[in-house]
């Protein structure tokens, strides 16, 4: 399995971008969003790829994220969904799109991606509520580390008293759908209550968020 490419671009196609790896050249396909991402002819390029086999075909796909790659996975497993219905989903949403679309049920989004109807984008929501939460919980991981390893390089010039608002704000969201999913509540409609509570209060702690989204799963009526 190939799991990551680092080399140098050779050209960018409509769909795909070859790149130079010590003399070899790999073909890694794309979505519109990530090729406008890849640097030029000559640069510098590295994509982690998930490898598609068939009996006739060898395929890489390419993301500039872990995160991203595994959405990818996960829209695959939905019936219905193939590499290019993925990319074109992924192209369209972005992997933070994608995770709000599936935590608010929100399929009119998902339908928003070219080739992709209105069956389809429900089988997408419904199929992945459950499933999608790690692949978020992976993402708010990430966030965290990010703009944390850029507070530390700040920090060296000017140090802080405290840390910056994106920190607390994914720390707070992984942390809250921690505590549901300790409380019992599944992971999509726990996923889907901090999502909307995320929403109505962007600045709200840890156990904001929890009060927020208890709120909204309580049973109405």
């Amino acid at each position: 399995m190939i799991g990551r490419i680092a080399g140098r671009v050779e050209y960018k196609g409509d769909d795909h971008v070859l790149i130079d790896v010590r003399g070899i050249g790999y073909v890694v396909y794309c979505s519109d969003r990530v090729l406008a991402q890849v640097p030029g002819p000559g640069e510098a390029v590295a994509l982690f790829t998930d490898l598609l086999v068939r009996e006739d075909l060898l395929q890489l796909f390419g993301f500039p994220t872990l995160v991203e790659k595994e959405w990818h996975r996960l829209l695959m497993s939905v019936q219905g969904v193939g590499a290019k219905a993925s990319l074109a989903i992924l192209g369209t949403l972005g992997p933070d799109g994608v995770s709000r679309a599936i935590a608010l049920g929100d399929w009119n989004s998902v339908k928003a991606a070219k080739g992709i109807g209105p069956k389809t984008a429900q089988r997408v929501v419904n199929e992945l509520k459950d499933k999608a939460p790690g692949v978020m919980a992976m993402g708010a991981g990430a966030s965290v580390a990010a703009v944390a390893g850029d507070v530390d390089v700040l920090e060296t010039v000017a140090p802080a008293t405290a840390r910056p608002a994106p920190v607390m704000q994914a720390s707070a969201q992984a942390e809250a759908l921690s505590a549901l999913g300790n409380l019992g509540y599944a992971p999509g409609e726990a996923a889907g209550a901090v999502a909307q509570a995320t929403g109505d209060a962007p600045d709200a702690d840890t156990s904001e968020l929890i009060r927020a989204a208890l709120k909204l799963l309580a049973p109405k009526g």
